[in-house]
């Protein structure tokens, strides 16, 4: 009996640790900027369901800056973590100054990675190259253990000359 009151108790203190260390958590840039929160649904004793819209630097990129919103649920299990974030994301990439690669890239590589949900979800930005157009695309979209989930969103950055310097080209950084 007392055996298994400790299992107990320490199952849920291990449960409760994860639930407060679950929330966010990035992979591959540093953490993004929180630019504003919008309620969405208004809970009277609880937090409230909101939009978050933050912003990032390309890590691999200079030169390029992303912004998405991404919904926040509301109430008690969003407050602690453990409610499972919707799949739904938006995203805008632009140019804001000249645009120098760091390091050899590939196609669809990483730039940003978000835990969604207290196990299996995780939202992802992904990058690669539009060779023709000279365009950097960027991909945001959720996967789960068992199946993803088809909503995405998708933004190009046209390579554009900035100052007296000639633009690079994508093709010449981003690889298969």
């Amino acid at each position: 009996m007392i055996r298994s009151l400790a299992a107990k108790v320490l199952t849920a203190a291990a449960i409760a640790m994860m639930a407060f260390a679950a929330p966010g958590g990035t992979a591959s840039a540093a953490e993004p900027d929180l630019i504003y929160k919008k309620t969405t649904v208004w809970k009277l004793l609880a937090p409230d369901a909101k939009i978050g819209t933050y912003g990032l630097d390309d890590p691999e990129v200079e030169g390029v800056a992303c912004h998405f919103s991404v919904p926040e649920i509301g109430g008690w299990k969003g407050w602690i973590g453990v409610a499972e974030e919707l799949s739904q994301a938006s995203l805008s990439c632009r140019q804001y100054g000249p645009i120098t690669f760091k390091r050899k890239l590939t196609q669809g590589e990483e730039m940003f990675s978000q835990r969604r949900s207290f196990f299996f979800k995780r939202m992802q930005i992904v990058r690669g190259c539009d060779a023709k157009r000279n365009m950097l695309v960027y991909l945001v979209y959720t996967d789960k253990l068992i199946e993803g989930s088809p909503e995405n969103s998708t933004s190009s950055v046209p390579i554009m000359p900035w100052g007296a310097a000639a633009p690079v080209k994508c093709s010449e950084w981003i690889s298969e």
